[in-house]
This record gives C-alpha cells, sequence and structure tokens, in this order.
C-alpha cells in the first residue's frame, strides 16, 4: 500500500513530529511532552487558520508521551494514535512507519466470495486480545470464513465494553494489545486468506472521556437529536472540519492498519441535511485515497433505503451492502413466537421468510406496526451480495436481556435448518463468534465505567426491559445481570473446547460442508453474480427456494415443522440430494430427503441442498 502520511493529531515525519489538533474553543493551546516520569516540557503551539493548532517538534519519536494543554489545562489529544493509560491518560505518538509489512501481495476476496464472521476481541478468547484472537484465525479460515469483522476497537473507558462507547477514535484499545496488537492481527488475518473489516461508530461519541467538547462544541449540533443526545455535526457550523476528522479517520485506519473495510454502526443516526450526506462523502474518500482495490463499506440501518446501495454519482451512499435484518427477525419470529419490542412487525410464517428471501428487504414501504409508520423503499434490482444477512449477531444477542443465543431457544434441527439458508442463499452471510459450533455462552451487554455512571448504565438496562412481559416483574428484572460486574463480561467469553465434542463437533461440521458448497457449486456460485434467478415459497412451516434457470438448478429447502413435507415441485427433470442437516454425519437421524419430477420430500427440522437437472 503506498505511504500515506496523516494531518491530524502526532504525525511522524524526518526528524521529529508534527502535532496538529482541531480547537477552535480554547483561546491558548499548548504541547506538553513527558520526558521520564514528569511533565518537563512544554512547547507553544501555533494558531492556524480554519480554528486548528500546530507545532513541529524536533527530536521527538515514537513512544513519546504527550498531552494537549487547552486554556492551561491538560488533556488527550481527541486524534491520539494510542492511549496506553487508558481514555483518560496522555497519549502516545505512533510511527506507523516502524512496522514492516509482509502483505504486499495481499488481495481481497470479491464481494460475491464474502462470509463474514463477526468478533468481539475481549470475549472471543479467554484472553481478550488480538494476539490470542489471531491464534484462532487459522480455524476460521478452515472453517470456509473469508472475512472478520471486529466489533469497534477504538479505545473506550474502562477493561470490558462492546466498544460502542469509544472516545478515542484514532487509537486501537490498549487493552487489546494497542496499536502493534492489531497490526499483527490484520497481517496474520491476511497470512490466512481473511479481509479485516472493522466497525466503526460516527453516530456518537461515548459518555466518558470524549474531552472533544474541551477544543470545539462544534463536534456534535443540538439541531438533530439521537438517542444518545446531540448528534455529530454534519450540518452546522463548524461541520466542515468534523467532517474532515472522520474522512481522516477511515483514511488512517486503511493505511496505517491495512484493514480492509468498514461496518458503519447505526447509519440511520448519522445526521445530515447537507447537499451531500457524509457517508457519501467518505465512500468516495476511501475509494479516491486508496490505490488498488476497494475497500468494503457496509451499513448498519433499519431503514431499508436501497439509497444507501446506489453509487454516489446517482445520488446514493455508495455502499457494498447493508445488514438486512428482515431476514434475522422474520427466521426468529418463525423459529420462537416472539413478537415483542421490534418483532412485533414480524408474522412468524414461512410465506414472510420466503418473500423476504425473494426481495432482499421485507419492508419496502409498507406500515410498519413498531416504527409506527411506511419503512423501506424496493431494492429488487440490487445485487443479492448487498444484502448482509444472519441469523446471529451481537445486537439481536446481547440487547436480549439475559443475551440468550438462538441456540438457546431453538432446537439443533431448527438451528441447522436455518443456517442452510443463511449459508446457501446469494445474500452475503455473517456468522456471530461462536455460532458455528452453538456456543453454550451467552453474549451480555457489558461495561466497565466509573461508579456514578456505571449505576446508571445498570438502573437503564433493567429499566429498558420493563415492558417486556417476562421481566414487569420488578424482582425478575433484578435477575438481568449487572453490567458493570466483570462476572458478566467473563461469561461471555466463548469456550472454544465446545467446538471439538458432541453437538458443538457435529454444528461445525455441517456449517463447514455448506460454506465448501457454497465456495465450489457453480450453480451457486453463478447465481451470486449480480442478482442471479432465484424463486422462494412457502409450504407449511417449509421454506423453498430455487436458484438457477438452466439445465442445472439448484433448491434449498429448510423445514420448521415437525413433519416431513412433501413438497408438489413443478420442474421437471431428474435430481439428487447434495447436503441434509438430518444425515447422520451431522447428528441427525439418518435421513436426506429426496428429490424426484415435481416432488421434494423435505425431512422434519431439517435444510437441505439438492441439484436438479432438465428443464421445468
Amino acid at each position: 500500500m503506498a505511504e500515506w502520511r496523516g494531518s491530524l493529531g502526532a504525525i511522524v515525519e524526518p526528524g521529529g513530529v508534527r502535532f496538529r489538533v482541531w480547537a477552535p474553543q480554547p483561546e491558548d493551546v499548548a504541547l506538553e511532552l513527558r520526558d521520564g516520569d514528569g511533565w518537563g516540557r512544554t512547547v507553544a503551539l501555533e494558531r492556524e487558520e480554519h480554528g486548528y493548532w500546530s507545532g513541529w517538534v524536533k527530536g521527538v519519536e515514537d513512544g513519546q508521551r504527550y498531552r494537549f494543554l487547552a486554556d492551561g489545562a491538560a488533556y488527550p489529544d481527541p486524534c491520539s494514535r494510542s492511549q496506553p493509560e487508558g481514555v483518560h491518560g496522555a497519549s502516545e505518538v505512533v510511527d506507523p512507519g516502524a512496522h514492516r509489512w509482509s502483505d504486499r501481495g495481499w488481495r481481497r476476496p470479491g464481494l460475491e466470495n464474502l462470509v463474514i464472521y463477526e468478533i468481539h476481541v475481549g470475549t472471543f478468547t479467554r484472553e481478550g486480545t488480538f494476539g490470542a484472537a489471531a491464534a484462532r484465525l487459522s480455524e476460521l479460515c478452515a472453517l470456509g470464513v473469508t472475512a472478520v469483522e471486529l466489533m469497534p476497537v477504538a479505545c473506550f473507558p474502562g477493561r470490558w465494553n462492546w466498544g460502542y462507547d469509544g472516545v478515542a477514535l484514532f487509537a486501537p484499545a490498549a487493552v487489546y494489545g494497542g496499536p502493534d496488537g492489531l497490526r499483527w492481527f490484520v497481517e496474520a488475518a491476511h497470512r490466512e486468506g481473511l479481509a479485516v473489516i472493522l466497525d466503526v461508530v460516527f453516530n456518537h461519541f461515548g459518555p466518558d472521556g470524549n474531552y472533544t467538547g474541551v477544543f470545539s462544541t462544534q463536534y456534535t449540533t443540538p439541531r438533530h437529536q439521537t438517542p444518545w443526545g446531540d448528534a455529530v455535526n454534519f450540518d452546522d457550523e463548524g461541520s466542515a472540519e468534523v467532517r474532515r476528522f472522520y474522512r481522516e479517520n477511515l483514511l488512517h485506519w486503511l493505511h496505517e492498519y491495512h484493514v480492509d473495510g468498514f461496518r458503519f454502526d447505526a447509519t440511520h443516526a448519522i445526521r445530515d441535511e447537507s447537499t451531500r450526506h457524509i457517508l457519501a462523502e467518505l465512500s468516495d474518500a476511501v475509494r479516491t485515497g486508496t490505490p488498488g482495490e476497494r475497500p468494503y463499506l457496509f451499513a448498519e440501518s433499519n431503514e431499508n433505503d436501497v439509497r444507501y446501495l446506489l453509487p454516489t454519482a446517482e445520488g446514493g451512499y455508495g455502499m457494498d451492502g447493508v445488514w438486512a435484518d428482515d431476514f434475522h427477525h422474520a427466521v426468529r419470529t418463525l423459529l420462537t413466537g416472539e413478537r415483542e419490542g421490534y418483532l412485533r412487525s414480524y408474522a412468524g410464517t414461512a410465506e414472510e421468510l420466503a418473500r423476504t428471501v425473494e426481495q432482499g428487504f421485507l419492508y419496502e414501504g409498507q406500515e410498519d406496526l413498531f416504527f409506527g409508520g411506511p419503512r423501506g423503499t424496493p431494492a429488487r434490482t440490487q445485487p443479492w451480495r448487498q444484502f448482509v444477512y444472519c441469523t446471529q449477531n451481537h445486537d439481536q444477542v446481547g440487547n436480549r436481556a439475559l443475551g440468550l443465543r438462538l441456540d438457546a431457544t431453538a432446537s439443533l434441527g431448527e438451528r441447522l435448518a436455518a443456517a442452510t439458508l443463511l449459508l446457501l442463499l446469494p445474500q452475503t452471510p455473517l456468522i456471530f463468534e461462536g455460532q458455528e459450533f452453538g456456543a453454550s455462552t451467552p453474549f451480555l451487554f457489558f461495561t466497565d465505567h466509573n461508579p456514578e455512571l456505571g449505576r446508571l448504565v445498570t438502573e437503564g438496562r433493567r429499566a429498558e426491559f420493563a415492558a417486556f412481559s417476562a421481566f414487569r416483574d420488578p424482582a425478575l428484572r433484578e435477575q438481568i445481570p449487572d453490567p458493570q460486574a466483570e462476572s458478566t463480561f467473563r461469561r461471555s467469553q466463548l469456550r472454544w473446547e465446545e467446538a471439538e465434542y458432541g453437538a458443538g463437533a457435529l454444528t461445525r461440521s455441517y456449517y463447514e460442508e455448506l460454506l465448501r458448497l457454497r465456495r465450489e457449486d457453480a450453480v451457486l456460485r453463478g447465481v451470486r453474480h449480480g442478482r442471479g434467478p432465484l424463486r422462494a415459497l412457502a409450504h407449511g412451516r417449509t421454506v423453498l427456494v430455487a436458484l438457477g434457470d438452466g439445465a442445472e438448478r439448484r433448491l434449498i429447502a429448510a423445514n420448521f415443522g415437525d413433519e416431513d413435507e412433501s413438497i408438489a415441485w413443478e420442474g421437471a427433470g431428474r435430481g439428487g440430494i447434495v447436503v441434509c442437516s438430518d444425515e447422520a454425519r451431522f447428528g441427525g437421524g439418518g435421513r436426506s430427503g429426496e428429490v424426484a419430477p415435481g416432488k421434494l420430500l423435505v425431512p422434519r427440522r431439517a435444510g437441505l441442498l439438492a441439484a436438479v437437472h432438465g428443464r421445468g
């Protein structure tokens, strides 16, 4: 990757370091450097246009601790590359050129070939570090994964956190291994053939350790409100410099850490009424500001808005894909019958799930009961790869009161049937850490805030579920794990030994087989290019998906019912079962289903793939 040098924070240059901070608020800004155990050196900074202050200091090197003095008070750098003492401590100079990369020949997998695996670094292993996570990457490669998506790694307060409370947005968390740890992780991933997608939070700052307001109150604006308060300022006075901050943040991850793309958190809460939306600006910036292959860009949004997927030249945001949660919601309501919160907008039927698969989105502008109005737009001409589907992710597990995975609320047969759809459909699949072996560990909501803020978080977490039938009794709400307790975090860490025996090993073997077929089957591969032919229908509690329109076609079936399903199928020709989750090798009852002209037999609570020859 070509050499890149940023312009914000501490930028290492030949012979010294250039320090620059956007600080229109204070009357005076200076730099303070730590010498030995004390702060013995102060350097005056010069005022620049647009509210910046900067200075070049000779002889400063990698590892130097520093902080800014704003009207005499000391604060960490908002663009710090490292916070080894935590979000309230001194910043550290980082020389990205000190790392000698060995991934020069690395090429990112094509979008049609992405199989994403979501990781929380702190819970993926018992050690909870980049290094320990890197040691597990070969297992993900063997599984058939092609990309690892890291939940936010920017520095957050305390020892553990989901990452969405990040405040030092340029600094990889020291508790995970800091800048060096992340670089070694990315390099290890590339050696295994795995892309690295970074989850970034541009919709709010965390509540503890955010010092941006000391330097400028224009980082946020009361013009828009979000669930976290005033919105990040992308369209009010001073927004040009805020946009520069986030633009440079993405470029820094790409150039200084060689990440392969981004998942933008809760983009519906990124409020911007400018002529050009910030997401479109960022999309163009990272694609013109990086040589070679384009980085991946994905949005997490509940809007079902096709605008995210359109090129910026057509007024879109230029995203490669969106988290299309309708699939998850349709699967979960069908399997569990849950209908509270946003799930009340879903009927929990096979017909609804089939319609979601065929369309991409379920909601395309019709009335949504939970949102209280129309939601969504049609996106029926968009490539299948642009819809990121999952049956579990950090939100859908961790935002449940007890952090229960689908593994705890659905049978093994039902989960494998759902996996058949997830991993063989042409949409982009996302697997949540441990899902591939049916992890028994929950994924709970956890924080490590200061006592006062922590108390508010605990109370708020329990009050959040007061409207849910299972927790209307205040005594029951007290049983919701305390986010502040260390035990809550520790309980969420995976037990990798579960993948080695019993149902865990059988489940993993089924995932491996499905991902092998996804990778090797010519028809499945062909349909993933663009928007290849796909038809979906429901029969009882079975969803049947027909792929392709030539002499060679594939049928994917998932039976979520308690009875075998014999489905009349209009296509003529001969066929055979390629794989079925009910086979004995996957711990099933030893049946594989049957395909014949005009009929498909799907065992109860099972998923299968059938190959069909001849034209119908």
